[in-house]
């Protein structure tokens, strides 16, 4: 840099600031020593190589790029100014290639720019990936008898009734697609749920030999996995913060609560009083995987409705063509959820990928900031996509891995499925460090109030009450 003074008749100065990049003066003394360059000089005397021109200063150019020789360090330099400095802030490796481009020049650029992208700590914690979903479906088995196996689930959030129910538990066969939809409150303890799962779902239906459910708390835990040893039940769970496992109890969740809101709109008084009917109204409806209504896999035909009271005389089947008759439609229902789980999958795995790690690579894992309304800042919005790295212990069937957890996540389960993994790439200068003790259970970021900036209040004759 170059400051010089220049004084006028008036007793006054003007100033002149010069700039000269000290990047020229270093790349011109690389340039020197390169062997590449060398060649190109060589070729460039024979007038072989018009594309590159040298200087009156002696640099090398590419047209209006200037040369770039094979130093480490300088070529390191210049990546990083172009990828994290505060003018750049972590570009992709097309825009950050079609940046550089138009100032240097060397061979192999757009290589090393992909790889210096790849390798980029911050980006493998932040970007998200525009590509398809990794790990293909893999569909459960097909149950042999009615309610053999069974999926469980909770709706939650719900309005409180008369009678304080808040959420609903949905319990269903995964053979005959019948469900019950049990309303209980949130707070019910451990024991209490097993109660209601004797009265209702063991009453009538013997005990189940697997049971397929989210990781919820009161389904892992000790006194409840004991309860199922008892019965001689072997919990199923599906893989930590992956509900497509349990894609059944999703479904159906779904379905009951667009039946619910429907009911909302139509009918008074409380959720629980008619989620009987809807029960009966499920159950009762023709289902497209097994192409007829659950009740009729369940019992041989449709319960009555007030649609089938025109119906007269009665039906009567004999007890060996009863037996023919459930055995014919449990075996045609098993074929309907085969070709239901063959299309099915056919159709996901069009838009998902193979992805596979193995045991010893280290991998991140994907977090969410937690749910629900944020008035308070935009700390969880702005959290890391990604934690990590962390090692991969073994590989559990064909699409989830268990890996080496510090002990701050303990209290997550370290199993999980392959869409939540991403590959790491290790490059010696990464410092990894992240909040684990705000990660809670189910991957998500804690979000606490830092500041109440404004509260509204309903105006009184005399006084004034605070609404939120």
């Amino acid at each position: 840099m170059e400051v010089g003074l220049q004084f006028g008749q008036s007793d006054g100065y003007l100033a002149r600031l010069k700039i000269e990049s000290e990047l020229i003066t270093r790349i011109k003394e690389a340039q020197e020593h390169d062997a590449e360059l060398w060649v190109i000089l060589q070729n460039l005397e024979a007038g072989k190589q018009s594309e590159f021109r040298v200087d009156e200063q002696g640099v090398v150019w590419c047209g209006k790029r200037l040369c770039v020789p094979n130093d480490a360090n300088l070529r390191e330099s210049l990546l990083s100014e172009a990828h994290s400095s505060p003018f750049s802030i972590h570009p992709g490796s097309t825009k950050m290639y079609r940046d550089l481009r138009q100032n240097f020049w060397w061979s192999g650029m757009k290589e090393d720019v992909a790889k210096y992208v790849a390798h980029c700590l911050t980006c493998q914690q932040v970007k998200i990936e525009h590509q398809r979903a990794s790990g293909m479906l893999q569909p459960l088995d097909i149950p042999v008898w009615k309610w053999d196996d069974v999926s469980m689930d909770f709706v939650t959030g719900l309005p409180k009734t008369f009678k304080k129910n808040d959420t609903i538990w949905v319990v269903v066969d995964r053979l005959t697609k019948s469900a019950h939809f049990l309303p209980i409150q949130q707070g019910f303890s451990v024991s209490r749920l097993a109660d209601i799962f004797t009265q209702n779902i063991i009453r009538l239906h013997g005990t189940p030999s697997s049971i397929v459910s989210d990781r919820d708390p009161r389904f892992t835990s000790h006194f409840w996995k004991c309860l199922q040893k008892a019965y001689g039940t072997k919990l199923r769970f599906s893989t930590a913060f992956h509900p497509q496992t349990d894609g059944q109890s999703e479904r159906t969740i779904q379905t009951l609560e667009d039946m619910l809101r429907a009911c909302a709109l139509e009918w008074s008084g409380n959720w629980d009083e008619y989620l009987c009917l809807v029960e009966f109204a499920y159950n009762n409806s023709w289902q497209a995987s097994i192409d007829m209504a659950p009740f009729e896999l369940l019992y041989g035909w449709k319960c009555r409705a007030p649609i089938c009271w025109n119906e007269v005389g009665e039906k009567v089947i004999e007890g060996p063509e009863l037996v023919i008759i459930t055995n014919e439609k449990v075996t045609i229902a098993r074929e309907k959820l085969k070709e239901a789980q063959t299309r099915q999958k056919s159709y996901a795995d069009q838009h998902r990928r193979v992805l596979e790690f193995k045991v010893g690579e280290h991998v991140f894992l994907k977090v969410s900031p937690c749910r629900g309304v944020r008035r308070f800042g935009i700390k969880g919005k702005l959290s890391p996509r990604f934690i990590g790295p962390f090692e991969i212990l073994e590989r559990v069937g064909e699409v989830s891995y268990r890996l080496a957890l510090p002990p701050q996540l303990s209290h997550v389960h370290n199993v999980f499925h392959v869409f939540l993994l991403r590959g790491y790439n290790y490059h010696p200068l990464h410092v990894v460090s992240y909040p684990l003790h705000m990660i809670q259970e189910d991957l998500s970021y804690v979000e606490e109030p830092e500041a109440i900036i404004d509260r509204q209040e309903r105006v009184m004759r005399r006084k004034s009450i605070s609404v939120c």
